[in-house]
Parts: C-alpha cells; structure tokens; sequence
C-alpha cells in the first residue's frame, strides 16, 4: 500500500482520526468482549440493549458520546448500560492515538493498529473471564510469524526466538509452580500470548514486557485489595492484559527505556 498520499496530513489531524478510527473499532471490540462472554454470535442480532433486547439506533451507537448523552442507560428500556462499552471505545481509541503519534501513516502504524485490536478483545475477555481464546493468542501467533518480518521488519531469527522464549519461559514458571504448589498459578492461555507478544516484539525487548507487565499487575492488585478490603494473596489477577500493557509499552517506547537503562548502568 502507497502511504505517500497521506505525508501531506498534517500529524494532529491524522492522530486525531486514528484515535475517531479507533473509538469507532472499540464499538466492535466491546461487543466482542460481551457476546463472547454471553455465547452469542458476532455478526447476529444487530447491536441491541442486553436487558430489553431492543435494537439500537445509529444515533445510540455513537463512541463514548451515545453512552455519555445517555448517562449510561437504555433509552428504551432505562436500565443500566454497562461502563465496559465507553471504557473498551475509550481505550481503543487512545491506543490508536498513541500508534499514529508513534509511527504516522505508515505500514508499521497499520499492523500494529490491526495486532493491538486483538489484544483488547483478549484483555477484555480475560478481565470478565480470566480467559484467553485460543482463535486471538494461537489465531495471532499464526499472523505475527509473518508479520513480523515482512511488516514490522522484524528479523525472522529474533521474533521466532522471542516467540520460542517468551511461551518457553512462562510454560516453565507455569510447570514449576503447579510441582511445588499441586495447583497451577498460571492459565496456559498466558503462555500462548506470550507466544504472540514474542513474535511480535523479538526476544530482545522481552525482558522489558515482563518488567512492565509484573510491575503494572502488582499494582493493580495493591490497589484492587485496598478497594475491596480483601487480602491480596487470596486475590485473582488476570496477567493477560498487563502483558498487554508491557508490549504496548515497548512499541512505543521500548528503545528509549532501553537506551535510558543502559546510559544509567554506564555512567
């Protein structure tokens, strides 16, 4: 695809657009999310209210504003719209923003526009059922091999390899803590991701993701412990979305860490 056309746009409008663009896929995202939870098919019935079932107009499916016009509940039926929806279209299409800023029009920017839809529905899915469909991790890991390479040029030796380590090194922690504990402390739908965020970032900016990922977890859970007043060890964290956070951190900005990191160990 010819991006020359679009070198002419200038950086604030088409960040803007990306971050319109990504609200708008957001919408699909957060029915993902939903539908996969309640079993029911993506492509049929039309975007509808959960509870009344009635079928939503153009002018309600707006991203963010129709939730936010409608203080969060059905026009028809008055009942709670859930936050989910404003919140998958919010991040959606901030990531978006992020991604154009990063790399502008660009075929890296479309790639990983494309990789970090499917990261959201998997974030979304593991956060309401501690789950990762195989179709996104196995599906994604199966696009990236190429991806990686052709699109992102990625050597092929360093994604395979940071593929190979990342599900290779969380298989292992997974295997040793059921030996020692007789119970698995980490779902293997961790571990295929791991696979596809491997691909995707080569095995060099792997140690970076899991830093990012087991600093960003803990944290969320201090603060989910401190919110429900439970104890944090008896707490479930889902880790998909956080190894999400880590690779997103690194494409946009895992060279400047790395660099910064290794300045600092050197002066």
């Amino acid at each position: 695809m010819d991006f020359t056309l679009f070198y002419d746009i200038p950086p604030h409008v088409f960040i803007s657009c990306a971050a319109l663009l990504g609200c708008v896929f957001g919408s699909f995202y957060a029915v993902c999310i939903y539908r996969h939870g309640a079993g029911l098919s993506l492509v049929w019935p039309p975007s509808h209210c959960p509870h009344c079932q009635e079928r939503l107009r153009p002018w309600e499916l707006v991203p963010v504003l129709s939730w936010l016009t409608l203080r969060g509940r059905c026009r028809h039926c008055g009942k709670s719209i859930h936050w989910r929806y404003p919140a998958v279209e919010a991040v959606s299409g901030g990531v978006s923003a992020l991604l154009a800023w990063k790399f502008g029009p660009s075929v890296e920017f479309c790639t990983y526009f494309f990789f970090c839809g499917m990261l959201i529905v998997a974030s979304g899915i593991d956060f309401a059922e501690f789950l990762l469909p195989d179709v996104i991790t196995l599906g994604g890991a199966a696009l990236a091999l190429p991806a990686a390479p052709l699109l992102l040029g990625l050597p092929w030796e360093l994604s395979l390899a940071g593929g190979l380590a990342g599900a290779g090194m969380f298989w292992l922690v997974r295997a040793l803590h059921g030996l020692r504990c007789g119970y698995e402390g980490m779902g293997l739908g961790d571990v295929k991701l791991m696979l596809l965020l491997g691909l995707l970032c080569g095995v060099q900016r792997l140690p970076l993701l899991v830093i990012v990922a087991g600093v960003t977890a803990l944290a969320y859970l201090l603060l989910a412990a401190v919110a429900t007043r439970q104890p944090a060890a008896t707490m479930r964290v889902p880790f998909g979305p956080f190894l999400c956070a880590g690779f997103l951190t690194v494409v946009l900005a895992g060279d400047d860490i790395m660099s910064w990191w290794l300045a600092l160990l050197a002066s």
